[in-house]
């Protein structure tokens, strides 16, 4: 017999209806969201630049550790702050 064990700890997650994407980027305020994997940065600077290039607004973002989800005044912050969310991961 296999346990698998949810590291959200969710007893009962919540299921909530996905949010339509948006046409296009343009007057949007994009984040980006290191969640401070190794070179993870390198690709979301890449990233930065070619959202920047083509005239979106970006802010940046960094969670403290990448074992724990984003700290809630952060996750607070980035609701009033902008309007779609990138995440990177890389190993």
């Amino acid at each position: 017999m296999t346990t698998l064990l949810d590291p959200t700890s969710e007893g009962s997650p919540t299921i909530r209806p996905r949010l339509a994407r948006p046409k296009s980027l343009d007057g949007l305020i994009v984040g980006i969201m290191d969640i401070s994997k190794p070179r993870g940065d390198v690709f979301l600077d890449r990233l930065d630049q070619r959202l920047t290039e083509r005239g979106i607004r970006v802010k940046r973002y960094a969670k403290p550790t990448m074992t724990r989800p984003a700290p809630l005044p952060l996750r607070q912050q980035m609701g009033t702050e902008i309007h779609v969310m990138i995440e990177g991961l890389a190993d």
